[in-house]
């Protein structure tokens, strides 16, 4: 149900959705997903929190092994930024971001949310630091940089403006993380993969 409200909200975007279009795509009636989310903002809350259960189950196990901080680092890119135009994560996110204004609840998830991704960023700076890989004088404050700019380069891929693609996205985070972390040798290393 969840990975299909995720799909549908991704299409069309939340105001767009009802839950009896939902219901429909899901063979069920509106009354049942109701019952079970009540309302269309937690609906986009479970979705998000589903999506994002399974990344930091792969985030965490990407990040665990014994891997060079440089390379630690740009797994670490790799799967933050959206596989591409309405990656529907990444929608759920910007969703997300437009309703946590308002909504204390939302907020709050959003806050918990994106905690996980910033003390995972910052165990890899400084097991990086602590390796003399990066140069880094504030760990807390060089991860949220960092982030600030992951979450501009995807929100420019998730809504497919122009020359933003995730080729150049995960080019321009790279040679950023590079200059902010003192390490020459990151805008070198190659995309082995994208994120599930």
């Amino acid at each position: 149900m969840l990975e299909e409200a995720m799909t549908a909200i991704a299409e069309n975007g939340l105001a767009a959705l009802t839950m009896s279009a939902l219901a429909e795509r899901l063979g069920t009636s509106g009354g049942h997903i109701l019952y079970y989310f009540g309302s269309k903002d937690r609906l986009l809350l479970e979705a998000l929190r589903w999506s994002e259960d399974a990344l930091t189950g792969e985030r965490r196990a990407l990040l665990a092994g014994r891997t060079a901080a440089a390379r630690r680092l740009d797994r670490f890119l790799q799967l933050y930024l959206p596989k591409g135009e309405r990656d529907p994560r990444w929608m759920l996110w910007i969703e997300l971001w437009a309703r946590a204004g308002s909504n204390e609840q939302l907020r709050a998830a959003q806050e918990e949310l994106d905690r996980g991704w910033q003390e995972d960023l910052e165990a890899v700076l400084a097991k990086g630091a602590a390796q003399h890989s990066f140069t880094i004088d504030d760990v807390p404050g060089r991860a949220g940089e960092l982030l600030a700019l992951l979450d501009g380069l995807s929100t420019r891929v998730a809504l497919g403006q122009r020359g933003a693609d995730r080729r150049a996205a995960l080019a321009s985070a790279r040679s950023a993380a590079a200059r902010l972390l003192g390490a020459a040798d990151l805008a070198d290393t190659r995309e082995s993969g994208s994120r599930a």
